[in-house]
């Protein structure tokens, strides 16, 4: 009997990355090198204003001041988290992205610093806390972006070349300040405008190469707009879209648009001040849906949403149910056409849906497990997830 013994590549998993992971680190190098050449010329912006170097600084002074502006910033950075931990899930690039303006926005308070020397602690203060802020967001988010690349569920290697990369990007960021401040050492004016001409050319590589490489983050997670995507896309067009595909449709969300066109689907609670139209509840279920107002009453021309309530201990698969149904209920609006028509085919659509929904939920789960989306957890807001119904039986 003849055995052939075959080599493992024990390094194999050095490339077990998916595809779209050098563009990623390509717009990545673009964003950290003008990050930290930035914040250089920012710090030495901020030791002028402070008086080092300068024959009448106050040492305790200055030291004091340092510590407040960073004690304050850090402060901060936990009641901001705390108080928006959910949307580091559901809208990932969205906050990652407005932080990133935030960060550039206080590098710009912070040159300001040597020009209001007695307004230091304030400007400074101001300026760590957006700091802070988005030092917050890109902690609680890099772990979700790295899961994304690491195909081979290698989430460790891909967090130690991303810690590599950003040693390597920040150096070379620190290089190239240093290289422009050597460059007019010999004349003092120019030196000290030097952080104001780069900041705006720093800036904008900075925030584009965030905006770019965010667009080839593919999260493999649902939530509730990622999910009317897929479903919505299965629907009219009769396939499951991939991670990759979903991220194109969604962008990076800048301007929290999404869920407020009319028939749009929103999953939360009977709100008081919006008049609800049509109520569908069965005690079988663990969802209900219901015809809602969007607009004012005195309005001539009413707009309507589909609002989703999900019954207390709903599971990932009842909520993949209800936004299955509800689809299938905007899709037979949409053929109603006008309002009036479809107020009064409300329940009929209900049920219409429903059938619907239960003979193709199996089919469309098993094509979504199978494209690699995350289905063990739905990925709520605090608002999605807050004020479910229950009965008085249960």
């Amino acid at each position: 009997m003849l055995y052939v013994c075959h080599e493992n590549n024990l390094n194999s998993s050095e490339w077990e990355v998916s595809h779209n992971y050098l563009e990623y680190v390509k717009w990545r190098f673009v964003h950290r090198v003008s990050s930290s050449a930035l914040q250089v010329l920012a710090t030495q912006a901020m030791l002028r204003a402070i008086g080092i170097g300068n024959s009448r600084s106050l040492p305790s002074a200055a030291a004091l001041n340092w510590v407040l502006k960073d004690g304050l910033g850090r402060l901060s950075r936990c009641i901001y988290t705390a108080s928006l931990a959910s949307s580091f899930d559901t809208n990932l690039k969205r906050v990652r992205f407005w932080t990133s303006v935030l960060f550039s926005l206080s590098i710009g308070v912070e040159l300001l610093t040597p020009v209001f020397p007695q307004y230091f602690l304030i400007l400074a203060s101001i300026a760590n806390i957006a700091k802070q802020i988005s030092l917050a967001c890109y902690l609680a988010t890099s772990t979700a972006v790295h899961r994304s690349f690491a195909i081979a569920d290698n989430l460790g290697e891909v967090s130690a070349k991303e810690q590599i990369q950003t040693v390597c990007f920040d150096n070379l960021g620190l290089m190239l300040a240093a290289a422009l401040n050597i460059l007019f050492a010999n004349n003092p004016s120019l030196q000290a405008g030097l952080p104001f001409v780069m900041y705006p050319v720093f800036s904008v590589l900075d925030l584009f190469g965030i905006y770019q490489g965010l667009k080839h983050v593919h999260l493999q997670t649902l939530t509730k707009d990622r999910l009317d995507i897929i479903i919505s896309t299965w629907i009219q067009q009769g396939f499951v879209p991939s991670p990759e595909e979903v991220s194109k449709q969604e962008g990076i969300g800048l301007f929290w648009s999404r869920g407020r066109e009319p028939w749009s689907i929103r999953i939360g609670w009977l709100n008081p001040r919006r008049r609800t139209a049509k109520l569908s509840l069965n005690s079988e279920d663990f969802y209900f849906l219901s015809l809602e107002s969007l607009t004012s009453e005195l309005k001539r021309n009413q707009e309507y949403g589909v609002l989703l309530c999900l019954r207390e201990g709903a599971g990932t698969t009842d909520v993949i149910r209800g936004l299955l149904h509800a689809s299938y209920v905007r899709k037979g609006i949409e053929v109603c056409g006008s309002s009036s028509a479809v107020l009064k085919q409300w329940f009929n659509l209900v049920e219409d849906g429903k059938r619907l929904t239960e003979q193709n939920l199996s089919l469309l789960y098993e094509q979504v497990l199978s494209l690699g989306w995350a289905c063990k957890n739905i990925l709520l807001s605090t608002q999605e997830q807050a004020h479910r119904y229950s009965f008085i039986t249960d």
